[in-house]
């Protein structure tokens, strides 16, 4: 079982803040920025105060400041200064930088402070396109490291969910302005992952569209009884990490014959399973997407 990391190596260092471990040891060394602790055998690990530093440090770094002249600055000062260059050119990465601290430090005052201040200069839609998205990648990639622990993930995974929760919400309450079609959200059998899909929801209500959001972990057969229900349905799907790769292929054959064969209803299928999918097998109705951006231009 994973526990939660509170003590990293330069390596989770060079996944959290994207400086190479090479770097970081020649800032290290020549400018005194970090203060590791050594084992016995002389490793070098950091704890959560050097990490939030070396964001800090990244971050100014980024904007322009020498590394010698950040090295010349107290804690209050390095602090002082972050907040005081933050503008719109840098906000999206510090605002990342500051989610991926509140993660680490299961700080919830963190997360909403950084949300908020955000939502006071951007619309929810920017925030999540320019910081929950690149925020929710990174921290794939930081799990699949073994950089954060899955306690991690679920922590800010949740946070974020609350946010779409709320704006859904906003727009579940007003009455479709079109009807030319229903749209069904659903998960495949054993997909859990469903941050995207929830957002798509939300974009989907908010253009007007009726729209049925079954969730997570949906068979196949448990969708046979909408097609009774609407003359023109279109399923919207997120592969994440399931169908499996050796079982995509055969998902859509038998979502085709089960959903779509002979009817007016279509799919659009999107997420990182999906370049498993085999495009020369598929059924005009069946539309395969890269991102959201290019799914919701479709709305």
């Amino acid at each position: 079982m994973n526990n939660v990391k509170n003590v990293f190596s330069i390596k989770d260092l060079e996944n959290l803040s994207g400086i190479k471990a090479h770097t970081i040891r020649i800032w290290e060394k020549r400018y005194d920025v970090l203060e590791p602790m050594r084992s016995d055998t002389n490793i070098r690990s950091y704890d959560i105060k050097n990490l939030q530093k070396l964001l800090n440090i990244v971050l100014l770094h980024n904007y322009g400041y020498k590394i010698s002249k950040i090295s010349q600055l107290t804690q209050t000062e390095l602090n002082k200064l972050v907040n005081e260059i933050i503008s719109e050119k840098s906000a999206k990465n510090h605002a990342i930088s500051t989610f991926k601290m509140a993660m680490m430090n299961f700080d919830q005052a963190l997360f909403f402070n950084t949300y908020n201040n955000l939502l006071s200069e951007k619309s929810f839609k920017e925030v999540f396109y320019t910081v929950f998205i690149p925020l929710m990648q990174e921290i794939g990639f930081l799990w699949q490291t073994d950089t954060i622990s899955p306690a991690h993930e679920h922590f800010i995974s949740y946070l974020i969910k609350q946010k779409l929760l709320i704006n859904t919400e906003k727009v579940q309450i007003l009455e479709p302005t079109k009807s030319d079609k229903v749209f069904v959200l659903f998960l495949p059998s054993n997909e859990i992952h469903e941050l995207g899909l929830m957002y798509l929801n939300y974009e989907i209500l908010l253009n007007g569209y009726q729209s049925i959001y079954l969730g997570e972990s949906v068979p196949v057969d448990s969708l046979i009884d909408l097609k009774n229900y609407f003359e023109k349905i279109t399923f919207v799907s997120y592969f994440t990490v399931e169908p499996k790769q050796d079982e995509i292929n055969d998902y859509i054959k038998e979502f085709h014959e089960k959903i779509i064969k002979d009817s007016q209803h279509e799919a659009f299928l999107i997420g990182r399973m999906t370049e498993y999918i085999d495009q020369k097998s598929l059924n005009e109705n069946v539309k395969v997407f890269k991102s959201i951006e290019e799914l919701t231009y479709m709305l």
